[in-house]
């Protein structure tokens, strides 16, 4: 009972680390099937042909890359307006600015169908078309929170003596901000792009509502599990799952090294 009380953390640690990867697991391993119907649900014989040709199904790839795509510009449109709003919350005092923090963070306590029918609303009486570019503002407004609140948590930590030393020195405003502050708020930046690229590209809801034809990846992964899910889907998932993966190691290893050449 006490090694038991000593590793309790660690055993409650690992059980959790297992619940999580234990789905990404089965979709490894169905990956490798070769279902005999239309639906990759239960394991039939290991084959390698779906990693073979993964955009061998129509418009999955398709798909992928438009997700990809809009992903990527809503992580720069979001972390541009995260940073500088980030930054003027920290730095500068002015009226209804405690409004204006509850109104960015609003996102993150509403439900995603009531920010998605609320957009689709806005849309439709606007009269504009559903597609890429309303999908691509609603991602990036949903994904602006998230920013905000890595990029504020970093910028609040930050020694104001150092920009102080660095003035003290003539660098002017932009070169202080060059060499000292931005280095410094980039690992809260960082994180907050990779928060937001994984949020937009995994969206379906908000995106659901607000896509009109237009057909990301998950809606396509929602839409054939209705007929049939492929093996290709449970290939390019694995992939993305290895991508994160060697993200998160690199980043380790990067910061590893940051450290040891700082002591």
């Amino acid at each position: 009972m006490s090694w038991l009380r000593r590793n309790l953390v660690v055993i409650a640690g690992l059980i959790t680390l297992a619940f999580l990867i234990l789905p990404n697991l089965v979709v490894l391993v169905f990956s490798f099937n070769k279902p005999k119907g239309r639906f990759n649900y239960a394991w039939q014989e290991f084959s390698l042909d779906a990693w073979r040709d993964p955009c061998g199904v129509a418009d999955l790839c398709g798909s992928l890359a438009l997700s990809l795509q809009i992903a990527a510009w809503a992580t720069l449109g979001a972390t541009v307006l995260g940073v500088m709003a980030a930054f003027a919350l920290v730095r500068y005092r002015f009226r209804a600015r405690s409004t204006v923090s509850a109104l960015i963070f609003l996102p993150m306590a509403m439900p995603e169908v009531v920010m998605a029918a609320s957009l689709l609303t806005l849309f439709l009486n606007m009269g504009v078309q559903l597609g890429f570019w309303t999908i691509l503002i609603a991602h990036i407004m949903f994904c602006l929170s998230f920013v905000v609140t890595a990029v504020k948590a970093r910028v609040m930590s930050m020694d104001p003596r150092l920009e102080q030393a660095a003035q003290d020195l003539y660098a002017g405003p932009v070169q202080t901000f060059l060499r000292v502050t931005l280095p410094i708020a980039a690992p809260g930046i960082a994180a907050g792009a990779l928060l937001a690229f994984a949020l937009s590209f995994d969206d379906f809801i908000i995106t659901n509502f607000n896509a009109g034809s237009t057909v990301t990846f998950p809606m396509y992964v929602w839409g054939s599990a209705q007929r049939g899910t492929p093996v290709q889907i449970n290939v390019i998932g694995t992939a993305m799952f290895a991508v994160a993966i060697l993200l998160v190691l690199a980043g380790m290893l990067i910061g590893n090294r940051r450290k040891k050449q700082a002591r």
